[in-house]
């Protein structure tokens, strides 16, 4: 029997021109890297981010930063407020230069925190793959 329910089409090729990858692992990146924290992360130097920009104006406000405390609990309103805060004119502009650079080339998004499934370049992976799609 068929699925009746509406497929959805999934375009791989806007997945994958997008990666997140936790600066602390210090591996080569696929296309142009941007560290997305609003804090820069401890042990890192500037000289080991290269020429990769730091946008610590897509990072989560400090006062959603230490609400959050990267506590699981909290990730679901975590995500509603940060997508709140990127509506914001800078912070438009700024996810419009990063759509504009992914549809060109492969986007890798740096960030510090621990927990590789709750964070900042996730959301923002989400709302760059949106604005490819659309």
């Amino acid at each position: 029997m068929a699925d009746l329910a509406p497929s959805r089409r999934i375009d791989h090729g806007v997945a994958s021109r997008i990666q997140i990858q936790r600066v602390y692992d210090r591996r080569p990146v696929k296309g142009k890297a941007v560290l997305v924290d609003r804090v820069w992360p401890r042990g890192i130097n500037k000289e080991e981010l290269g020429d990769h920009p730091w946008m610590r104006e897509l990072g989560p406000s400090d006062e959603l930063r230490q609400w959050f405390g990267h506590m699981p609990e909290r990730w679901p309103e975590f995500r509603r407020r940060y997508r709140k805060e990127l509506e914001q004119p800078k912070q438009r502009e700024l996810l419009d230069e990063l759509a504009a650079t992914a549809r060109k080339r492969p986007l890798t998004l740096l960030y510090g925190a621990r927990d590789t499934e709750r964070n900042q370049a996730v959301v923002i992976r989400e709302l760059l793959e949106k604005r490819l799609e659309d």
